[in-house]
């Protein structure tokens, strides 16, 4: 998101796939797509284990952004 934007969560989906148990935990995310409005990210986890990597947590989100409003710090 550009800076001084806002954002809102519309959707916000986890699975839990497996116990997180290693040495090392790993998080790759992306977004999806990217519109005027809404934007859908998309994320794993995974653990490493002498060097390979089971996954154990799946997430989708879909976030909306808000323009021309005033921060509100409360």
């Amino acid at each position: 998101m550009s800076e001084g934007v806002g954002v809102l969560t519309v959707e916000f989906k986890t699975n839990l796939l497996a116990p997180a148990q290693g040495q090392e935990l790993i998080a790759r995310g992306k977004v999806v797509r990217s519109g005027r409005t809404i934007t859908v990210c998309q994320a794993e986890a995974f653990m490493q284990v002498a060097g390979a990597e089971t996954l154990v947590a799946t997430m989708i989100a879909t976030i909306m952004t808000v323009r021309d409003r005033p921060n509100v710090v409360g």
